[in-house]
């Protein structure tokens, strides 16, 4: 689905696979999805139409992002893609873990990219190359990350929020709501995080601390 004003009002897009999609990620005027069985698909006319492209591997892909003229793509088995043509052809790169990477997020030059086991990897030249960053001790799912005002915050499994102030070097636990978290984002300066069962929880102070908020919807998120 696609929304013109401002997300008021949605109209139905005809999808070019049947293959359920999971992410969701735009630059360079290109809309880029990715989905089970190693599915990408791309639009180039706002989102109005979409064709699929080959992709280079067959495994669940999880999220997208961009970045420096580059789309990342991320999935299980470790598995990272990247494209440098606005998403038209993608290539294998090595994260260097085997277990899977949930979402990937872009700010300041690097790539972060969160998973099962805690797992945090991170690429300083647009997806070519991989390595591990510090994590807090944390062995649940990292479920997604964000980033704003030079901070990455990541949730995890459970309700820890996690940040890093040092392009995703290092990462501390800055609190545990004691809540199951699946999101986060940012923007007009503060992070909102969400979850489920309607939690709301939000930062003004770049991710070191939160305070809840109610939701509208308090059956689930």
């Amino acid at each position: 689905v696609r929304s013109t004003d401002n997300g008021s009002s949605f109209s139905t897009v005809t999808s070019p696979t049947s293959i359920n999609l999971r992410g969701v990620g735009f630059g360079n005027n290109t809309f880029v999805a990715v989905g089970d069985s190693g599915n990408i698909v791309r639009s180039t006319d706002n989102g109005s139409t979409f064709s699929a492209v080959t992709p280079p591997i067959t495994n669940e892909i999880k999220g997208v992002t961009f970045g420096n003229n580059t789309f990342v793509a991320v999935g299980v088995s470790g598995k990272i893609v990247r494209s440098t043509d606005n998403g038209t052809s993608w290539d294998n790169t090595s994260s260097g873990i085997t277990t899977p990477i949930q979402d990937v997020a872009f700010g300041n030059n690097t790539f972060v990219g969160v998973g099962s086991s805690g797992n945090i990897v991170r690429s300083t030249d647009n997806g070519t190359s991989w390595d591990n960053a510090t994590d807090p001790n944390i062995s649940n799912v990292i479920w997604v990350v964000g980033f704003g005002n030079n901070t990455f915050v990541a949730v995890v499994h459970g309700g820890q929020i996690l940040r890093s102030t040092d392009n995703g070097s290092n990462f501390s636990k800055v609190v545990d709501p004691d809540s199951h978290l699946t999101g986060v984002v940012f923007g007009n300066n503060t992070f909102v995080a969400v979850g489920v069962s309607g939690l709301l929880y939000r930062s003004t102070d770049n991710g070191t601390t939160w305070d809840s908020r109610t939701s509208v919807n308090p059956l689930g998120t």
